[in-house]
């Protein structure tokens, strides 16, 4: 406990212990070593008996002394290392040299640490003791950990990976959240809210304004991407730059090549839209790479790739859409409209490019504008064409039937480009967000087969069983049951364990409206085998559990939620005997 103390000089047990061994009076032995290993004031000697008339013990007070005067030279330490001394750092040093052998001490321990956080090159020897001594590594300061981190990447490898660990742990879990909404979903939080989470402000405080470590965090990031696929690393990559964005760490941002673009992003992932002005200027910034610096795409790949930017580049595709349909033009036309698509082609192709590193700007296919998208607007034509039939007089109408069949380059392209397939998903949504049945029983069935199986991935369940519950009435006819569990869940619910969890999911929340033939027969569907994980097997116990409630208590339904769409309607140009219907 006292080691160290006899290097520096001073007296602990063991010479106590071997003064009284050896003396021939030992009162009076005790007398002289605390005279020499007192507090050397000689005005302090005439006070002591003072104190002893009041019963104060002699350890209480020499404690109560120590605490006063270590926290006063901590303070010190810390207004030396904040002054602008020029050798403020060498009378740290020499201090350090001082007290270090007292580290393991635990009433001096602070000072040590105190010193060494300010230092802001800790000698080499004596990082090395810390590193090696797992108690003192534990409590030294972050300051000093990051010193001993750059040098160590297995070490900061070890204290990072938990981190990562727990974000993805965190993200899958609000993509299985038991709340289905469509205004409260995976998407619903700000950045700034996002980057307050516990993980991205421990990694921010651990990198501080140390750019060989935020280097390092972002080669982890990068393999870790390319060993899992999991795209929520890109999210955290953005994350966390734009946390050091916050804290103004200049060091950092300067330096990254990708900074001024995210932070652009940043902003239309805020707004959930790109506009017109951001997007020339996220233009500006992917025809600025220069050659010989083609790396940088691998990073902005990554940046684009995160779910949180592809929602939005999606979302302001389809918002182009409607306005391209409204102003009768044709989507090759579109400037804004191919810069949303080139980007999200770069985002989709970022495993790949980091994979090969062959950095290069993935070609947008050309069909996908000329052949997908006019396909995919004949789509909505066919529905705008059916709303206006259905809302004509009786005398009026013609036997149009609403169709069935989606056009061949409709369904080709979902399978076979991921770009095609990214906007398909998410022209479902939107019209599950708009309660058209007729539109999504025609649409679901061709989601069975799409490029790298999109639509069974858990941001679009987990975003289709929110949309689907603004739908709920629906789920009290069987055509519409059908379409949703025959014509989609089940079709790939025994091989995909996650699919299996979002329908259970749904069915959580709006058991009460399926018809009880219909119901009966999903819950022997869904009965989880022995091999199913635990969290299937806890969902399938809880939807056991509140039929059984249901039937000896029947509950009154939930009121749907109000919905705000967040897209503009757009008017259609009509005749003048054609009624104005926003699409």
């Amino acid at each position: 406990m006292f080691a160290g103390l006899p290097e520096l000089g001073i007296s602990n047990g063991e010479d106590l212990k071997e003064t009284l061994t050896n003396c021939t009076e030992p009162l009076k032995a005790i007398d002289q070593f605390q005279t020499e290993n007192g507090i050397l004031l000689p005005t302090l000697q005439s006070a002591l008996p003072f104190l002893d008339l009041h019963g104060t013990p002699r350890l209480e007070f020499h404690q109560s002394v120590f605490d006063e005067l270590r926290d006063k030279l901590m303070e010190r330490v810390a207004i030396i290392a904040e002054g602008k001394d020029e050798d403020r750092y060498g009378k740290l040093e020499e201090l350090l040299e001082k007290s270090f052998p007292l580290v393991k001490m635990p009433s001096i321990q602070p000072v040590v640490m105190q010193v060494l956080k300010h230092l802001p090159k800790v000698p080499e020897k004596k990082l090395k003791q810390v590193m090696a001594d797992k108690e003192l590594y534990k409590v030294c300061a972050v300051e000093v950990k990051r010193q001993i981190w750059q040098d160590n990447q297995a070490l900061f490898g070890d204290e990072v990976s938990p981190l990562l660990k727990q974000y993805i742990v965190e993200k899958e879990a609000a993509l299985f959240s038991s709340d289905l909404s469509v205004l409260h979903n995976f998407f619903s939080p700000s950045p700034k809210t996002r980057r307050q989470g516990e993980v991205v402000q421990k990694l921010t405080q651990m990198i501080g304004k140390n750019v060989k470590l935020y280097d390092m965090v972002l080669q982890f990031l990068r393999t870790l991407f390319l060993r899992t696929r999991n795209v929520h690393y890109c999210t955290l990559r953005a994350e966390l730059l734009m946390s050091l964005h916050d804290l103004d760490i200049s060091e950092i941002c300067s330096v990254d090549p990708c900074h001024k673009f995210t932070w652009c992003l940043d902003a239309c992932i805020r707004e959930k839209f790109v506009d017109a002005k951001r997007a020339r200027e996220l233009q500006g910034f992917l025809d600025g790479v220069k050659k010989g610096q083609e790396r940088v795409l691998g990073d902005l790949s990554m940046i684009l790739c995160d779910p949180f930017a592809s929602n939005t580049l999606v979302l302001s595709t389809v918002r182009n859409l409607q306005e391209l349909l409204g102003q009768d033009a044709l989507p090759r036309d579109s400037a804004d409209l191919l810069l949303l698509l080139r980007m999200l082609s770069l985002g989709q192709g970022a495993w790949d490019m980091i994979d090969s590193q062959v950095f290069k700007e993935p070609r947008l296919e050309l069909e996908v504008v000329t052949r997908f998208l006019p396909a995919m607007l004949s789509v909505v034509v066919d529905d705008y064409t059916f709303s206006v039939e259905q809302k004509l007089p009786s005398e009026e109408k013609s036997s149009l039937t609403y169709p069935t069949s989606l056009p061949d380059a409709f369904t080709k392209f979902l399978q076979e480009s991921r770009v095609a397939c990214e906007m398909g998903l998410y022209y479902v949504l939107h019209i599950a967000k708009q309660r058209n049945r007729n539109a999504l029983q025609r649409l679901l069935p061709a989601l069975v087969e799409t490029h790298n199986d999109m639509a069974f991935g858990d941001i679009f369940l987990h975003l289709l069983t929110g949309h689907l519950a603004l739908l709920s009435d629906e789920f009290g006819t069987d055509e519409f049951c059908s379409a949703v569990f025959d014509g989609f869940l089940l079709t790939s619910f025994s091989s995909k364990e996650n699919v299996h969890r979002h329908t259970l999911r749904l069915l959580l929340h709006l058991h009460h409206k399926v018809l009880p033939s219909r119901l009966e027969a999903l819950m022997k569907t869904l009965e989880p085998p022995k091999q199913s994980s635990d969290p299937v097997k806890e969902l399938y116990t809880q939807l056991t559990e509140k039929l059984e409630a249901q039937k000896k208590s029947p509950a009154q339904p939930p009121e749907t939620p109000s919905l705000d769409l967040g897209l503009h309607p757009v008017t259609v140009p009509t005749t003048a005997a054609t009624p104005t219907t926003p699409l």
